[in-house]
């Protein structure tokens, strides 16, 4: 429509990957509809010089037969409204993260920790400490590397 030709597939592929991975990039360091604009705005203005002048070269060789204000100006404007539903979305996505946010705690609540079994005690019989003192010392002996180390 807009007199232009078939472009490479792969090479259409690949600039779109490219120029999508850097605009997304991009719009994660702007937030609200000026700084989405202008993310959005120069990556359609980039997708259409590439596939415009670089893979085609349709303006180079024949005179346009469409008119250039018309396409200049539905760019814009579709530029403009896809800015801010975007930023309308963007908002009413942080929304919807701070309120699943402020339910987590309330959803996911970590298991109870059981409590620990209490230690087993051992009552030793009267007189019964100089044996106790004689085979703790045998039993918990000095830990180290062995002698012929």
């Amino acid at each position: 429509m807009a007199d232009g030709g078939l472009p490479n597939t792969a090479l259409v592929l690949l600039l779109t990957v490219l120029i999508g991975w850097v605009s997304t990039a991009l719009a994660e360091q702007t937030r609200g509809p000026v700084g989405i604009l202008v993310v959005l705005g120069c990556a359609q203005l980039l997708t259409h010089l590439a596939l415009s002048e670089l893979l085609v070269g349709h303006g180079a060789h024949v005179a346009p037969t469409y008119d250039g204000l018309a396409m200049t100006t539905a760019h814009v404007v579709a530029t403009v409204l896809t800015a801010l539903i975007l930023a309308r979305a963007e908002v009413a996505l942080l929304a919807v993260a701070a309120s699943v946010r402020l339910l987590l705690p309330i959803l996911w609540r970590p298991a109870p920790i059981p409590a620990a079994a209490p230690l087993p005690t051992i009552t030793l019989p009267q007189g019964s400490t100089l044996v106790v003192s004689v085979l703790v010392p045998k039993v918990l002996g000095l830990r180290g590397p062995p002698l012929p180390s």
